[in-house]
């Protein structure tokens, strides 16, 4: 099949639903590549908005002449999903401090677009010197310098804020394992050219719905999505014949124009892989998000 007949095929006509969120976008440098990954990895690594906390993604990692010290960085972004500033400040401070502060040699620089306010780092993050912070304008910022053991980490003192666009998604229902994860990787590999995205949960295993029977844990199972229920469920389960796995792919952009190029190019990848026999996305009905984006708009 050509790309055209892949996409009519493999392509449902569904759309996803997208919220609104607020993110952070900054700029960590280090003085090793080694450094730089585990403060990436290590700040990102639990996807946790709709359980009240932070998540985060690498957007892209950087050469020096790319960053405002002159050494090798990554740019990241946080996520929040609720319209709180305050608390916002307070769960990326935790990030801050616990992921990226504690590695040798980092510093961490505001890499907002179009800002629609300020978070100060003084209260949340500089106070880590306890009370012997200072700060200094470096590189042509304004920067606090927290005295720590291993001399010292550097913060701008103020980090824009912007409402992006969150939880967009794509399903691709396959057939075998090695489809899982070889078009997942691939997918993911060409969304990473798009700029201004982030995909906070790598290859997710989990979809889930607002309903649920245990509402002190938060989103449970989408159980008419899970392939071992299907015989359990009869008539309810929504697993389409021959799919045997449906993993998720979450984009979160910092605006709609980059989540649309983001699936888009997920989408070319996905149907180009033989055992992926659908690509879908998790909507409820249009009652859940903000935004609905619609799968073969994206390619008119």
């Amino acid at each position: 099949m050509n790309f055209t007949e892949k996409l009519e095929s493999k392509l449902e006509d569904t759309y996803c639903e997208a919220f609104e969120g607020i993110c952070t976008r900054v700029i960590v440098t280090a003085e090793d590549d080694e450094t730089i990954k585990r403060a990436a990895y290590d700040s990102t690594a639990n996807p946790g908005t709709v359980i009240g906390r932070v998540e985060g993604g690498v957007e892209s990692w950087l050469d020096e002449d790319e960053t405002p010290d002159g050494r090798k960085g990554v740019m990241l972004q946080f996520w929040y999903g609720r319209n709180d500033v305050d608390n916002f400040e307070l769960e990326l401070s935790y990030r801050i401090r616990q992921d990226i502060l504690v590695k040798p040699f980092t510093s961490l620089f505001d890499a907002s677009v179009n800002p629609v306010g300020k978070i100060g780092t003084s209260k949340q993050v500089g106070n880590c010197g306890d009370g012997y912070e200072w700060e200094e304008d470096l590189y042509g910022r304004r920067m606090i310098v927290v005295p720590i053991a291993v001399p010292d980490f550097r913060i701008e003192t103020q980090l824009g804020y912007m409402k992006g666009v969150m939880g967009a998604n794509l399903w691709y229902m396959c057939k075998t394992k090695k489809a899982v994860l070889e078009a997942g990787r691939a997918a993911l590999k060409a969304m990473e050219e798009i700029k201004g995205i982030v995909t906070p949960f790598d290859i997710c295993s989990a979809a889930s719905k607002p309903e649920t029977n245990y509402p002190w844990i938060g989103p449970s199972t989408n159980h008419p999505y899970c392939p071992s229920l299907k015989d359990k469920i009869g008539e309810e389960s929504k697993v389409p014949e021959g799919v045997n796995y449906i993993p998720e792919l979450v984009i979160n952009g910092i605006d709609k124009n980059a989540i649309n190029q983001a699936m888009k190019v997920g989408i070319e990848t996905l149907i180009d892989f033989d055992d992926v026999i659908t690509v879908s996305a998790g909507n409820y009905e249009g009652t859940l998000g903000d935004y609905k984006i619609y799968l073969r708009e994206l390619f008119k």
